[in-house]
């Protein structure tokens, strides 16, 4: 989408969630996206096109809403900046949207449990943009059941060797570091989980295989075969990696939510300019009431997941409480919506709505991915369900 990339109209940032800095970083990304920044990146270079757009951020200063400082407070991120900057970035370009939230993703346990040389050695070139960070936690067996995780560690003397395979890891094949995520067995499932940093040229790394999926972006599938890292770059305790994964998704989860909005929301726009300008019997597309209608269920479903996804973010930023419901509520209104609003938006459209090139058509081959990753939406109503369920028991119990 970048050779149309597009400033996000606004109209609801006068909402309760925000102050005015969050005003201030909006105005900064408009200024990044007006710029023509994202205009020259050719995608159809998908690695060096992440790249160039994670060295435009870093150069703007805005990865630094998600990527701390060494000596920052890793917990202080805020959830609403984060949004707002995934929604805004979505509209414009969705690998824009991607390259932003891989660094704070890949970069985030770093922060919460790195020591203090990794912290110092990594954070501040994936702040800047000059290296691109990656996640590594998936792997064949063991998505959405992380416990089923079969990579393993094993301390030898004061390293760690590693064996396994890693799969559908974004930034796969072009990161400078890895969080990896690897059984270490102090306890079963979930709890003998540990995370580690690795690089591209430690020995018995490997890129087993580049994975082309209907939206290009970097994937891939990784392998360790007898891949040794220093013991030090260990992040937190030993078994401690299964929490550190979930404090990392949980900051960026109601984010998810907020890229699906910007997807949306451009879909909309697209949709409202070309039914105001296409004319049919008469008249434009959209003084159809069929049209009509569908607008207004457009705008009162994206209004909608907004709400919840930004409840979310305003929820952990500022009552500083667990967001596990409302985050899987977030993600799962906001990536459903966006899904029927660029289809319907797509319908609008014709057939020239399919053809390639068009901005609904990268848009429906944008969004269809998020409603698989970082929680899949059936798993998303399993969350809700589950904690809805908790939280009446203890009400009656009560």
């Amino acid at each position: 989408m970048s050779a149309s990339a597009k400033v996000i109209p606004r109209d609801w940032l006068d909402w309760p969630f925000f102050e005015p800095r969050h005003h201030r970083l909006c105005e900064a990304l408009d200024r990044f996206v007006g710029s023509g920044s994202l205009d020259d990146v050719d995608h159809s270079d998908v690695d060096s096109a992440c790249r160039k757009i994670v060295r435009a951020l870093g150069l703007a200063g805005l990865l630094d809403s998600a990527v701390v400082a060494p000596d920052a407070d890793a917990t202080a991120i805020d959830s609403r900046a984060i949004c707002l900057s995934r929604e805004t970035l979505a509209y414009a370009d969705g690998l824009a949207d991607f390259a932003f939230a891989m660094q704070g993703l890949g970069s985030g346990a770093i922060a919460l449990g790195g020591s203090p040389e990794l912290r110092a050695s990594v954070l501040p070139k994936v702040r800047s943009g000059e290296w691109l960070a990656a996640f590594a936690l998936s792997e064949k067996e063991a998505g959405s059941d992380v416990a089923a995780m079969a990579c393993a560690a094993r301390l030898d003397g004061d390293t760690y060797v590693l064996d396994g395979e890693k799969t559908w890891i974004s930034n796969g094949g072009i990161a400078d570091v890895y969080t990896l995520f690897a059984r270490t067995a102090e306890a079963p499932g979930a709890r003998g989980i540990s995370a580690f940093v690795v690089f591209p040229d430690d020995p018995g790394f490997s890129v087993a295989e580049r994975i082309e999926v209907i939206a290009p972006h970097p994937l891939a599938t990784l392998r360790l075969q007898n891949c040794r890292i220093p013991a030090s770059r260990q992040l937190g305790a030993p078994g401690g990696g299964f929490k550190l994964a979930m404090q990392t998704l949980d900051i960026f989860r109601a984010s998810v939510a907020a890229a699906a909005l910007g997807f949306g929301r451009r879909a909309l726009d697209e949709a409202q300019a070309h039914a105001s300008s296409r004319q049919i019997f008469g008249g434009a597309l959209a003084d159809l009431q069929m049209t009509q209608a569908a607008f207004g269920d457009m705008a009162t479903e994206t209004d909608a997941a907004a709400l919840l996804t930004y409840r979310a973010a305003w929820r952990r930023d500022v009552q500083k409480l667990p967001t596990t419901r409302e985050a899987a509520m977030a993600k799962l209104a906001a990536t459903e919506t966006a899904q029927r609003v660029i289809d319907r938006a797509l319908q609008m459209f014709g057939g020239r709505g399919v053809r390639k090139g068009e901005i609904v058509e990268s848009l429906y081959r944008e969004i269809r991915a998020l409603r698989i990753y970082e929680g899949a939406t059936e798993v998303q109503k399993l969350i809700v369900a589950r904690e809805f369920l908790k939280a009446r028991a203890g009400v009656v119990r009560g």
